[in-house]
């Protein structure tokens, strides 16, 4: 998810270095909206190993 991230950034800053801002604009918002989407699932699984944690140990 974070790698597909990185590569929508890239694709918009190649697109805006080459005067495509509509593909531009485009690929950037992919690439928040996949960046978002990758660290509330971080979260979420950092959050579950915690508390799996706990349970294991208590």
């Amino acid at each position: 998810m974070l790698r597909l991230a990185v590569l929508f950034a890239i694709i918009s800053l190649l697109a805006a270095a080459f005067g495509f801002y509509g593909v531009s604009d485009a690929s950037a918002g992919i690439a928040k909206v996949l960046a978002v989407v990758f660290a509330v699932m971080f979260l979420a699984v950092m959050i579950m190993g915690l508390t799996v944690a706990k349970k294991t140990t208590a």
